[in-house]
């Protein structure tokens, strides 16, 4: 359950669009703190918050902030404007935002008979960390395109909380973030990943979306129990709406647990149970015994899927200049190289297709 404390602003550590982090004094002593602004107001020293910290008591790695709840003393202004939206529903800080489908919306025209992404790409990946990797593999074959970022609600449910797609937006690999479902906080929102990836072709113009989930990651050790189960539907609705799904693979070589060394059972059950739209599935030319490791694993999809062998040289220098600091669960790019080189080769395959 939450577990709450009371506690002084002692200084602003950073911000990025949507976030502030903070230190903050409590009674056991000093603690690290995330505000979002456009949901409580902005933080500054000597306020008192009010703080949710939870995350601190279980120790999670992505989320590992107290996050504040309130400004006690000193309340945001209540918003204005259109928005009928409600995100994060019937939670303490459920917040209305303006749907790019909802009738009042600038861009309900639009949509409301939009059908079709035109053959438009469409990269699933199953963790956020695969964002980066895979504009890394993209723009290395194919500068210049314009990229959106759709982002389901199976980890975080901000798109504030993402430090990686604020600087991704800001250097403009980004053309804009869409968020969907129960997350919010994107240029874009919109109610179901159908319309958030029609949002992504119709709104944005993109000439390719990437849809995963936010930073963060549910996983029990079980077939079905894990987020990134949606990664399969996402490739359902790239399908559905005329989209070409491009299902990138997760794979380690540094998590040496049985069911994600190799290719993760993650990919095997969102690609091979729940994706009944064919897709192609870009598979890494990866040396020596794990290579033939993935292969073999990734064979298991050619019966819904086509398999396409992608070759990695290239990747790995691509990588090397990613503009934002490469990490999935607490690994580097040099501690798990075949995972980053998985995701460059989604977006090599990617580039090909925009030929």
């Amino acid at each position: 359950m939450i577990r709450w404390r009371k506690g002084e602003v002692v200084r602003i550590r950073r911000e990025w669009p949507g976030a502030v982090e903070l230190d903050v004094t409590v009674a056991e002593g000093e603690c690290r703190a995330l505000a979002y602004p456009p949901l409580v107001g902005r933080p500054e020293p000597g306020d008192e918050v009010l703080l949710n910290t939870t995350a601190l008591a279980m120790g999670l790695g992505t989320g590992g902030y107290a996050m504040v709840v309130a400004l006690p003393n000193r309340l945001p202004q209540d918003p204005d404007g259109p928005g009928h939206l409600v995100k994060a529903r019937y939670t303490p800080l459920q917040a209305t935002v303006l749907g790019a489908d909802e009738q009042d919306s600038p861009h309900h025209d639009r949509l409301r008979e939009a059908d079709s992404l035109d053959r438009m790409p469409v990269v699933v990946a199953d963790l956020h960390s695969a964002l980066a990797p895979i504009l890394c593999g993209l723009y290395a074959g194919a500068p210049g395109t314009r990229v959106a970022y759709v982002m389901q609600d199976g980890g975080a449910l901000p798109a504030w909380f993402s430090m990686t797609a604020a600087r991704l937006r800001e250097i403009g690999w980004l053309a804009g973030v869409v968020t969907v479902g129960q997350s919010f906080g994107g240029d874009i929102e919109a109610v179901t990943v159908h319309t958030g990836l029609l949002a992504a072709r119709h709104v944005l113009e993109a000439d390719v979306a990437i849809v995963t989930q936010g930073p963060g990651n549910l996983g029990t050790g079980t077939r079905w129990g894990f987020s990134g189960v949606s990664a399969g539907e996402a490739v359902n609705a790239a399908g559905v709406l005329l989209g070409r799904p491009v299902a990138a693979l997760r794979v380690s070589e540094g998590d040496r647990r049985e069911r994600h060394y190799g290719v993760s059972h993650h990919s095997l059950t969102a690609y091979g149970r729940v994706a009944l739209s064919p897709a192609e599935v870009p598979v890494p030319v990866l040396p020596g015994e794990f290579g033939e490791r993935v292969r073999d694993q990734a064979e298991l999809l050619a019966v819904r899927h086509r398999l396409v062998p992608v070759p990695v040289e290239g990747l790995h220098e691509a990588l090397r200049e990613s503009p934002v600091r490469l990490s999935t669960m607490g690994r580097g790019l040099e501690e798990d190289l075949p995972y980053f080189l998985a995701s460059a080769a989604a977006g090599r395959l990617t580039a090909s297709l925009l030929s």
